[in-house]
């Protein structure tokens, strides 16, 4: 079979691998649909620590189970399943308090077991253990159910930030992410959601589909200063972002904001135009060698402003974002702009590193 395999950063092949056969406590799957995201990108470039290679890529994950091992049950050949990425231990302290997304003991797909680009892929009895192998609903695509992965950490962090009805939410950044962001606040009943990116042509292929109330534009260029194509209110490459939220909430700051966005300078930005009380989500990381912001923590204390991270997803979350993927609630067909199949994977990682797509899925 072929796969796509990481060697060492700037050295992932795609190459022939013998067909995987299941453990006892292991579950075969025929890979449907592998999504991308912009991890994958960093481990090609810059490999990442968990990863001992060569290990095969992939961790937002569909296919169909073709075969179970011996001491595995409730599974057969042909059922449709969705597969978590990371993967609590399920008996440390903090996996019995229910905070399975810190759990320390975490093992993820694609990193400490082979990953879904791959046209078949063994999944570990560490993840049926926490009930992480999900049945994907009659009527969804496994390319549809390979995005519950990252709507999951969406989820995640929309809990932990609270996200409500009648919000107004700020989203930093208008990849992937940011988009699942804007259609799960609505989901949720915020009133109104604004979309910030730097990338002038990013910002406004994002808005197109997921239609922000306002796009606001807040990157160098001449590009960028140009009236957006997007629905709603456009800002231009000049604007002040602190400055166009706080005219489009009348002064008050936003309720909610998400930074979608691997930026310090967003993280400093999404304190100054948090309303009074409001909640702020560091969902992106920082580079690790950049990872110190300036914060006014006075405008924290004065405001009552809450501040949470936001790390992943738990199996919970996987199961609830592919029932909102199902039901309708949150739209993902369109967000995938374009299917590759396996041997094109690179031009998929490519295609994503230039952010000239929203969501790249890999097809076996």
């Amino acid at each position: 079979m072929r796969v796509v395999r990481f060697h060492a950063p700037g050295d992932v092949r795609i190459e022939d691998a013998p067909e995987p056969s299941p453990g006892p406590g292991d579950v075969k799957i025929r890979v449907r649909a592998c999504s991308t995201c912009g991890t994958d990108v960093k481990i090609l470039n810059f490999g990442h620590h968990h990863i001992v290679p060569p290990r095969v890529m992939g961790h937002e994950i569909a296919g169909e189970v073709v075969e179970t091992g011996a001491d595995v049950s409730g599974w057969a050949p042909g059922d449709r399943v969705q597969v978590i990425a990371a993967i609590p231990c399920g008996q440390c302290a903090e996996c019995r308090r229910g905070r399975m997304t810190v759990c320390p003991n975490q093992v993820s797909m694609g990193y400490h077991f082979d990953g879904g680009f791959a046209e078949y892929m063994i999944v570990p009895p560490n993840v049926l253990a926490v009930d992480g192998l999900n049945r994907i609903p009659h009527g969804l695509s496994f390319a549809e159910a390979s995005v519950a992965e990252p709507l999951a950490c969406v989820l995640n962090g929309q809990n932990l930030a609270s996200v409500g009805e009648g919000d107004d939410v700020v989203v930093m950044g208008s990849g992937p992410i940011g988009c699942l962001h804007v259609r799960l606040a609505r989901a949720r009943g915020a009133a109104r959601v604004f979309l910030v990116d730097l990338n002038r042509e990013r910002l406004d292929l994002a808005a197109n589909l997921v239609h922000p109330d306002a796009a606001i534009c807040a990157g160098p260029g001449p590009d960028a200063a140009k009236p957006s194509s997007a629905p709603g209110s456009a800002y231009g490459s000049e604007t002040d972002v602190v400055d166009a939220v706080l005219k489009l909430t009348e002064g008050r700051g936003a309720d909610v904001v998400i930074t979608a966005a691997a930026a310090g300078a967003a993280q400093e930005q999404a304190v100054q135009m948090a309303a009074r009380q409001g909640r702020i989500s560091f969902f992106g990381g920082l580079p690790k060698d950049k990872p110190v912001i300036a914060l006014d923590s006075n405008l924290v204390h004065y405001r009552e402003l809450t501040i949470v991270g936001a790390n992943g997803s738990s199996p919970q979350h996987n199961k609830e974002a592919l029932r909102l993927i199902a039901e309708g609630a949150v739209p993902v067909a369109d967000l995938i702009t374009h299917r590759l199949p396996l041997q094109d994977a690179l031009d998929a990682f490519g295609i994503v590193a230039r952010g000239e797509a929203i969501k790249v899925t890999v097809e076996p």
